[in-house]
């Protein structure tokens, strides 16, 4: 389990995240949502880390994170796997090479063992005979599967997943969200995903946050949100939907 309270984080004098609490749960999928500059992404950054909130705090189950030092939150991080928005894998390094490097850098294991779990990862997402293929050579689907077996390859507690969906096709966003929620429930994991894409609400939001100007503005399931009686999140699923079908429309 994740927690953040009473969150605050502001950029030369603008607040961008503004009194936010919320949990995010343990073997669920946690889906944070919201227009473009809500916030969403400051949040998820605060969250493992890569932001120093101005005030609040942030507990990775019981260890109160926003008060560690350096070396005690990176400790912690060896527990996080992270997927970014384009795949964010290295141009010159091969397949297996992506996703050996988190052992390389946190695990004193030998080469051996390194290759057995890196293509045990590999399997788990459906990538195989693809072991010295380059990122160039990979198509959109692909790079986020392989995205995926690096984020999991240190057997994490904690996944996060930012716009994962993010230059997919709609078959293939599917495909994408399943896996994120299998892996999250086969490994219980605490995962966290920032999305736009209202079709990864209804098919995995067990919990979901809507983020706007900065404020938690609304929380509820996937069950829940169709039926929402709250105006700027009505807004935000009629907008998406009518995105989705003007994009489809275009091609």
């Amino acid at each position: 389990m994740i927690r953040a309270e009473n969150i605050i984080k502001s950029f030369d004098g603008r607040i961008v995240l503004d009194d936010i609490s919320a949990t995010f749960d343990t073997g669920k999928t946690n889906l944070t949502i919201g227009q473009s500059g809500s916030g969403k992404t400051v949040l998820l950054k605060s969250l493992v880390g890569l932001h120093h909130i101005d005030s609040g705090s942030i507990f990775y189950d019981d260890v109160n994170f926003s008060v560690l030092s350096y070396n005690e939150k990176k400790n912690i991080r060896q527990h996080v796997g992270m997927i970014f928005q384009g795949g964010a894998l290295l141009d010159s390094s091969t397949v297996v090479e992506n996703v050996k490097l988190p052992l390389d850098l946190f695990t004193g294991m030998s080469t051996s063992e390194k290759l057995d779990r890196v293509h045990f990862c590999l399997n788990r997402v459906n990538i195989i005979d693809a072991d010295n293929l380059y990122p160039s050579e990979l198509s959109g689907g692909m790079i986020k599967r392989v995205a995926i077996a690096r984020a999991i390859v240190l057997n994490p507690k904690y996944l996060f997943c930012d716009e994962p969906n993010s230059g997919l096709d709609p078959k293939t966003s599917v495909v994408i969200d399943n896996l994120i929620k299998e892996i999250t429930e086969e490994y219980n994991i605490t995962t966290i995903v920032n999305t736009h894409d209202m079709n990864s609400v209804l098919e995995i939001g067990e919990k979901v946050m809507f983020i706007y100007e900065g404020k938690k503005w609304w929380e509820g399931s996937k069950h829940d949100i169709l039926n929402a009686d709250n105006k700027e999140l009505n807004e935000f699923v009629f907008a998406s939907a009518m995105a989705k079908r003007a994009k489809r429309a275009l091609k």
